[in-house]
């Protein structure tokens, strides 16, 4: 999804900004994205709503009774690994230099090794990162507020 309709009703006043309210709104934009890609993720979706295919069943050599199943990606979606930053020109989420390469291939559905002996699977797409309209409504009501108290 695009931000063009949240860039053009915003565009002249954001640019009026001095750097630093600039980097401040852009850090708080980080922030809020985030937190909604965070909970979009322990939710287990896609931007567009619908859920993400579900693991292939793993080979167990043994039934261990009383294990919690985790769900996907709950170690990537930790403030350790995604990341927010700001400049006075983007606001920017992504994943830490470590885990970027699993990230980048669970979001667009690529192939990769699924042990060091070289064993390789095809991975389905689950988007991990994306802009929902909910996130796009959130940026236009942090902007608001931050601008009129700006200007």
């Amino acid at each position: 999804m695009s931000l063009d309709p949240v860039e053009s009703f915003a565009a002249g006043l954001i640019a009026a900004l001095e750097p630093g309210a600039r980097r401040q709104l852009a850090r708080e934009i980080a922030h809020l994205l985030r937190g909604s890609q965070q909970r979009r993720i322990a939710a287990q979706q896609n931007p567009d709503g619908s859920a993400y295919e579900p693991r292939k069943p793993q080979l167990r050599l043994r039934n261990q009774k009383g294990k919690v199943r985790r769900t996907m990606f709950s170690k990537l979606r930790t403030a350790r690994f995604m990341k927010a930053s700001a400049t006075p020109t983007a606001a920017v989420v992504g994943f830490a230099a470590e885990v970027e390469r699993i990230a980048r291939v669970h979001q667009f559905g690529l192939r990769d090794r699924v042990n060091r002996r070289g064993l390789e699977a095809d991975y389905p797409a689950r988007r991990l990162l994306g802009i929902t309209e909910a996130d796009e409504a959130a940026i236009r009501d942090l902007i608001v507020p931050h601008l009129a108290n700006r200007l």
